[in-house]
């Protein structure tokens, strides 16, 4: 009678522990979550998903996909328009070196910025 009542009573405090390993692992789920509103941001963006996963290459294609797949239809549902992102994503701008102090540091060149730190406003 002890035996089955300390059984029942030690799977009752075991039932409610969290083995490590046995759940699922909380940083898939983030990434997958994270993943989703990268998709769902760059379909509100009217970005293509090509350029979506171009853009995010680190995050999980699927839930990128997924993501940009349910925000297309919340759109259309609720007929919301896209807004386009505010800087348009070019290819890698040419760097070059400038010295300062004795210490050779690299910086983007831009056409129409000058070298330099730009003003806090």
């Amino acid at each position: 009678m002890n035996a089955r009542l300390l059984i029942a009573l030690s799977a009752l405090l075991l039932a409610a522990c969290e083995i490590p390993g046995l759940g699922p692992d909380p940083r898939v789920a983030q990434r997958e979550a994270d993943g989703k509103a990268i998709g769902g941001a760059c379909r509100h963006a009217l970005r293509g998903i090509e350029d979506c996963y171009r853009l995010n290459e680190k995050a999980l294609k699927t839930a990128v996909f997924e993501g940009w797949k349910e925000m297309d239809v919340y759109m259309r549902e609720n007929k919301i328009e896209g807004i386009p992102p505010k800087e348009v994503a070019t290819e890698a701008e040419p760097v070059e070196e400038v010295i300062v102090d004795d210490k050779k540091t690299k910086s983007v060149a831009s056409k129409d910025k000058p070298a330099g730190k730009a003003p806090l406003h």
